[in-house]
């Protein structure tokens, strides 16, 4: 039996794939990754390496194998990412898998944006296969704000059309030491977990809190919808996409993501990362 992370090379993954080192040994671990190159440092590590690819049914039929538990990181291709997931789960449940713990967003079918509807179908689809599974309905990330700092601070101003809404996010890491404590512990088949930060914050405050660390003031400009959008697309944001960012902003400023249940704290045993850290540590 091994312990199988799926996407193993994206930045999640690879957060996983750490955590777990530090818990069980290489050789219980393994990964499913596109390009075996990619993943040459994991094989150096003693990773299994498995190669297939969501849009591969053939492939995936060989990635898993009977007893494994399976990490299944939801795929980033908005649009095709049920059909994906439905190819994992196939496969997953033709190996007889033990476990398939799947990576959704906060809130499950309770949210009601663009966004969510495959991470929905998705959950769906395993609960209808039989195969014991944990849900891990991750919040937003820190990261999702302190990768646009360099913008932010070129124009001095966080943008948004999310209001005064509350975002109870968490560092990615936070994220994948849950992922690797329902991986290597008991007591987690077939249970939801509603991941999240501890606490919750408005733009407002984020824009405070790098005004301060930077000895700068920074503004939060809230926008209507329409505007927000016609910034993104006038700075190469894709219109689709960016018509999915102005939806999620809108489901923010509805509270939607500002849920703190507390569950990610207690899987990793620890109060989650600050979003003052996550600006200090990008800023650095």
């Amino acid at each position: 039996m091994s312990i199988v992370v799926t996407a193993a090379t994206g930045a999640l993954g690879r957060l996983v794939v750490d955590e777990l080192l530090e818990r069980v040994p290489a050789d219980r671990v393994a990964v499913v990754v596109r390009d075996r190159e990619k993943a040459a440092d994991l094989a150096g590590r003693g990773v299994e390496v498995r190669v297939a690819d969501y849009d591969d049914p053939a492939a995936l039929a060989a990635a898993f194998r009977a007893g494994d538990r399976v990490l299944l990181i939801s795929g980033n291709e908005i649009g095709r990412r049920v059909a994906q997931h439905t190819a994992v789960l196939k496969a997953a449940q033709a190996a007889g898998v033990a476990q398939l713990a799947y990576t959704g967003i906060l809130g499950g079918p309770e949210a009601d944006f663009d966004l969510a509807a495959e991470h929905t179908a998705t959950e769906q689809a395993i609960l209808e296969s039989g195969i014991p599974y944990t849900f891990l309905r991750n919040g937003w990330y820190h990261e999702n704000y302190t990768r646009e700092l360099p913008t932010v601070l070129e124009h001095g101003a966080v943008v948004a059309s999310s209001g005064e809404g509350r975002i109870a996010s968490a560092a990615r890491a936070d994220y994948a030491a849950a992922a690797a404590a329902v991986l290597t512990g008991e007591g987690h088949l077939n249970r939801v977990y509603e991941l999240s930060g501890d606490t919750a914050w408005s733009l407002t405050e984020y824009a405070a809190e790098l005004s301060a660390q930077i000895g700068k003031e920074i503004a939060y400009s809230g926008v209507p919808a329409h505007e927000h959008l016609a910034i993104l697309t006038g700075a190469g944001v894709p219109e689709g996409f960016a018509a999915i960012i102005v939806d999620v902003n809108a489901a923010i400023a509805r509270g939607r993501l500002a849920g703190t249940s507390g569950d990610l704290a207690r899987l990793i045993g620890r109060p989650t990362t600050p979003v003052s850290e996550a600006i200090a540590a990008a800023l650095a």
